[in-house]
């Protein structure tokens, strides 16, 4: 599928600057967490989870760029329909000009959806971090 191989490549850019960004607040990093089967059996899988070391605050983060329109706009409310299937809180976190203006206006009013340039506020009042 033509195109495919740059979007794993700028979704996992994507997931290395969240996973530095959190490093940096001091938070724990895992990466690719296991966690239960989605429908039809596949293997759940949490791109990161955080947590606040010494605490039991914990957070599971998806994320996703699309740098122009098509199917991975669609995907996303498959993602945010498996969040609330996991054993934690969990926070899908968007970046790129892909998104139209109609489907980022509706996840960011999820409350379950933040962009990347917001991502360390959100983290600092998540986790109470100074």
């Amino acid at each position: 599928m033509a195109g495919r191989g740059k979007a794993v490549e700028h979704g996992n850019s994507l997931e290395e600057r969240v996973a530095s960004l959190a490093a940096n607040l001091g938070l724990e990093v895992r990466r690719k967490v296991k966690v239960g089967y989605r429908l039809w059996g596949r293997r759940r899988e949490i791109d990161l989870v955080l947590r606040k070391p010494g605490t039991d605050k914990i957070l599971g983060v998806e994320c996703k760029h699309q740098k122009t329109s098509g199917t991975a706009e669609e995907k996303i409310l498959a993602v945010l329909e498996d969040m609330k299937h996991w054993p934690i809180p969990g926070l899908l976190v968007i970046e790129g000009p892909g998104f139209s203006e109609k489907m980022r206006a509706y996840l960011l009013s999820t409350g379950k959806v933040v962009e990347f340039e917001n991502l360390e506020e959100w983290l600092r009042l998540f986790f109470v971090l100074d």
